[in-house]
């Protein structure tokens, strides 16, 4: 497990900018890379996400997918095809995000899935993701928390 502390949002999506990085090398497993984002609210979760799609090489404006709950952007110019930005805070049952074909973008190794909240729908979630844990130490300053779980 790596621990990192962010003095600002700056940091944070600087964070989340080289974890995409790191993403973008690794090599196309059998399923999607799975990040299951946890923490409370304000906890920089969208934040590191921001940085983490400037990491894919996304330019979109990169917004909580709270209301719609999924998002979908193209990644370009690598064996990886979608980033989907998926926001778990409304979802009151885990079943409820299986409605939005989670099952296949999951099982798609071409795509990187970001979650938050993923806490909320653990039940359903592959075995091997990477976890990120964001902690609220100060105003600005965030503990993070990454364990890296190969061949996700």
């Amino acid at each position: 497990m790596e621990k990192f502390q962010t003095k600002s949002e700056k940091e944070t999506e600087k964070l989340g900018e080289e974890i995409g990085k790191k993403i973008l090398k690794e090599k196309l497993g059998k399923v999607a890379k799975v990040i299951a984002l946890e923490g409370d609210l304000g906890g920089g979760k969208t934040t590191f996400l921001k940085g983490f799609a400037k990491g894919l090489g996304i330019k979109e404006k990169i917004l909580s997918p709270t209301f719609i709950l999924i998002r979908k952007f193209q990644i370009p110019s690598t064996k990886f095809q979608n980033f989907y930005h998926i926001d778990c805070y409304r979802i009151e049952k885990p079943r409820e995000i299986l409605n939005l074909s989670f099952r296949e973008i999951i099982k798609d190794p071409q795509n990187i899935v970001a979650i938050e909240w993923a806490e909320k729908i653990k039940k359903i979630l592959p075995r091997k993701v990477l976890k990120i844990k964001f902690k609220i130490l100060e105003k600005k300053e965030r503990e993070i928390l990454i364990k890296w779980q190969r061949d996700c």
